[in-house]
């Protein structure tokens, strides 16, 4: 019996080292977690500069929006004077325009080539939106002058648009045409040959007018470009051509070449045999 009791208290600290590993693995896990939590709450700290950074930036980059803005209004005026002495200028750039070509059917050029100025104007606080104006000479089509788009973000970024109703002459409703013959004589069914006019009572999704962008950020500031794109094209095609052409008289001349140094070895030969017989 004493010897079981005395095993019994020897083996009592055996036990008492496992509690004690334990207390340490638990403890240096705390210790991680720690600073795991003082690291996340420097990295909130440091995000909290970098976004006050970011804000700075955002308001001194309007101010020069803005800035440069107001210099670019003279220019752009000079532009669309300059513009309006072209015919059909818009509509060619439209039609050259890959993404817009692709929204216009054949009533719709007809009717855009009565238009004689397109201007973007970005609000004062550009941030805000950006309206687009389209001036059309008098047509069979529609009684208005001018057509507007305008595009709004609130104080919380919800985006917003609203446009000038379009008056149209009797019959001439361009939004309200079934399918029409394309191009091509083949007719594309009524989703693809929704009317361009169309764009202007579609308000469904203001923040994703893929249309009212390309028109503000790719066509406004440089028109010329797609208004000179068939010519360009047209030049590089004749281009193509005279290389092929030069290239063709080149191999020709090369053939033309290589035929005389063939008929001159014959009569080189020619001679020595004569020679050679003498």
């Amino acid at each position: 019996m004493r010897n079981l009791l005395k095993a019994s208290k020897m083996a009592t600290p055996a036990k008492v080292t496992k509690p004690e590993g334990k207390n340490n693995h638990e403890a240096a896990d705390e210790q991680a977690d720690k600073e795991q939590q003082e690291a996340i709450e420097q990295i909130d700290e440091v995000q909290n500069e970098i976004d006050r950074l970011n804000e700075q930036a955002s308001e001194e980059i309007l101010k020069v929006e803005q800035k440069y803005n107001k210099l670019r209004q003279p220019y752009f005026q000079k532009r669309s004077d300059l513009i309006a002495k072209i015919p059909n200028f818009w509509v060619t750039a439209f039609v050259n325009h890959p993404q817009v070509s692709a929204l216009l059917n054949e009533e719709d050029e007809e009717a855009l080539q009565f238009l004689t100025k397109v201007e973007v104007q970005e609000f004062e606080d550009i941030k805000s939106g950006y309206k687009i104006n389209f001036h059309f000479d008098s047509n069979q089509y529609f009684e208005n002058e001018v057509i507007s788009k305008e595009f709004h973000l609130n104080d919380t970024g919800e985006p917003s648009s609203k446009s000038t109703p379009i008056k149209w002459k009797a019959g001439k409703d361009l939004t309200k045409k079934s399918s029409t013959p394309s191009k091509g004589g083949r007719k594309r069914n009524l989703e693809e040959q929704e009317s361009f006019f169309c764009w202007f009572s579609d308000h469904g999704d203001a923040g994703a007018d893929e249309l009212g962008e390309v028109i503000k950020d790719d066509i406004w500031p440089n028109p010329l470009q797609y208004y000179l794109a068939s010519e360009i094209e047209e030049d590089g095609g004749d281009d193509d051509l005279d290389e092929e052409g030069l290239m063709d008289e080149e191999e020709g001349d090369e053939e033309d070449f290589e035929g005389e140094d063939d008929d001159g070895e014959d009569d080189e030969g020619g001679e020595d045999e004569g020679e050679d017989e003498g």
